[in-house]
């Protein structure tokens, strides 16, 4: 018997466990993955971008956009890098107030798990959760539990599992995650239980992920795999500038996977591919007595490749800037600076950072993440419709939101 059960040994269920335990409370964490912390250890080209020194409830999307603010507020950047500072760790600041580890990733896990050893936790890894229920503490006597504590209605969570038996808590927390990066053992667990209690679901879809496009439409721009930029790209509420990325079968980089939060199928996305820059200003300006080919004038003020295969596709590539009329070189820019496509998907949860969508926060307390028609039940992280922006917000989302559950429980 345990006061509480956490399901999911990730960054918000091992927070939320180390929390508690210290709090004094008897804690078991569940994971049926062997290995643990999978997804922190792969984050961030294996230093983990920890978190984002501009955190913010703008950074993140969510169909009850005020309900991260609680969270937050009261477990910032600033709070995390005390709890850094205290076990030694180092790090860096390497794009907007992104931070990772000096050294790698592990120094996050190992915090996490020292956190957890100062508060007792039980661990139970390689563990599945096959069935949760609630019952009666009288109930709950009958089967061995007697004189354990009970959610406000009197009740119990009694979790059946694969490799440690049947186990009883008073409250329980589920920190499963999202769907995204199913290799690594992501499901939808944490909706499926969601669902079993009665609360809505927003619907998931992955998100910070690659889009693709028709390979028909796409063709003349296959050959640019590789080429990168920094470019604006807008869509629906979303607007961003960052790096650019074209590969073979469409658009990644930071850009990209900004937008993808906010793209909805069918949408266009709006790219300016040279921010900063009045092309049709330049190119008319350099015009008089040019004899250049405008590729290669082009190329001057943007990636060759791009610039060359630009003007190919709308047949200028032999066209000297000195002959080309000014209303094909504002039109030249007007496409530069305003490149409409439409996506045809996504690249799916196998290339996602995280997953959009998930437990419907309106159904949620948001200073103890408990459901409201469920007592002793708690959902935290990924699991839940709050969905932050690529650069640490996510990560910081999963410390803020499992400290104010752990500190409530």
């Amino acid at each position: 018997m345990y006061d509480v059960a956490i399901i999911g040994a990730g960054a918000a269920g091992m927070m939320c466990a180390a929390v508690a335990g210290q709090r004094g409370l008897r804690v078991v964490l569940i994971d049926h993955a062997d290995k643990l912390a999978e997804k922190i250890r792969i984050s961030g080209g294996g230093r983990c971008n920890f978190t984002n020194v501009g955190t913010g409830p703008a950074n993140f999307l969510s169909e009850n956009p005020h309900f991260c603010r609680s969270a937050l507020a009261g477990y910032g950047p600033r709070d995390f890098l005390d709890l850094l500072r205290r076990h030694g760790v180092s790090w860096h600041e390497k794009h907007r107030g992104q931070l990772f580890c000096d050294d790698s990733s592990e120094s996050i896990i190992d915090v996490l798990r020292a956190e957890c050893g100062a508060g007792n936790v039980q661990w139970r890894m390689g563990c599945g959760v096959v069935d949760i229920s609630r019952e009666s503490t009288r109930q709950a006597g009958q089967g061995g539990g007697a004189g354990a504590a009970a959610t406000a209605d009197g009740c119990t969570y009694v979790l059946r599992t694969t490799t440690a038996g049947t186990l009883r808590a008073a409250k329980l927390v589920i920190a499963t995650g999202g769907m995204a990066i199913p290799q690594l053992g992501a499901t939808d667990y944490g909706l499926k239980i969601a669902r079993q209690f009665g609360l809505k679901v927003v619907e998931p879809r992955p998100a910070l992920v690659p889009l693709t496009f028709d390979p028909a439409l796409w063709q003349p721009f296959a050959a640019l795999s590789g080429v990168a930029l920094e470019a604006g790209v807008r869509s629906g509420q979303g607007e961003f500038l960052e790096d650019l990325l074209f590969t073979h079968r469409g658009l990644s980089g930071p850009a990209i996977l900004q937008i993808s939060s906010y793209w909805n199928p069918g949408e266009p996305l709006s790219l300016d591919l040279a921010p900063g820059l009045d092309l049709e200003q330049d190119l008319v300006t350099a015009k008089p007595g040019n004899r250049q080919q405008l590729g290669t004038v082009l190329a001057g003020l943007w990636p060759r490749r791009l610039a060359e295969a630009w003007v190919e596709r709308d047949g200028l590539a032999t066209q000297r800037l000195a002959d080309t009329p000014d209303k094909a070189l504002r039109a030249l820019a007007a496409g530069i600076h305003g490149w409409t496509l439409v996506p045809t998907g996504t690249a799916g949860y196998k290339k996602a950072e995280v997953m959009r969508g998930g437990v419907d926060t309106r159904g949620l307390d948001q200073k103890s993440m408990q459901a409201r028609a469920v007592p002793g039940l708690h959902f935290i992280g990924e699991a839940v419709d709050v969905t932050g922006w690529l650069g640490g917000y996510n990560f910081q989302w999963a410390w803020a939101c499992a400290v104010a559950c752990g500190k409530s429980l």
